[in-house]
């Protein structure tokens, strides 16, 4: 017998277990991006962008993190959109854009280039800590 699925098991995850379920099947699951910003709280979008921004790589955390944190409420919010879809990416793929080693992809050149003004920008203080 094929269980029926309980919308109320997004919800409770403990509902699922009750039913039966070891692991919530990835048909049911909400999709859910980085892009979209499911919340309004936003301290908590903060928050994921923030962990979002922290790459493997430490150069792309020393360029993405002071440039999260000090310019990314001023940018317009197709800025801020590009952002979000880029840092979904790749740390190699970021990694060539923002050493310019690459040409980024025609969605990603103006935030490439507003990241790379803001780490060559002799105001900033080189020796903050991340």
């Amino acid at each position: 017998m094929v269980k029926q699925w309980d919308n109320r098991c997004h919800e409770d995850p403990a509902w699922a277990l009750f039913l039966g379920y070891t692991a919530l099947p990835c048909t049911q699951l909400p999709r859910s991006t980085l892009s979209e910003a499911t919340t309004t709280d936003a301290a908590a979008l903060r928050k994921r962008l923030y962990w979002h921004s922290r790459r493997g790589m430490w150069e792309l955390d020393l360029l993405l993190i002071p440039f999260l944190e000090h310019c990314y409420d001023q940018l317009e919010a197709d800025d801020q959109a590009a952002y979000r879809a880029m840092i979904t990416g790749e740390d190699q793929d970021m990694f060539a854009w923002l050493m310019q080693r690459e040409t980024p992809p025609p969605e990603f050149v103006r935030i490439v280039s507003l990241i790379q003004q803001h780490a060559g920008n002799a105001d900033n203080d080189p020796r903050r800590p991340v």
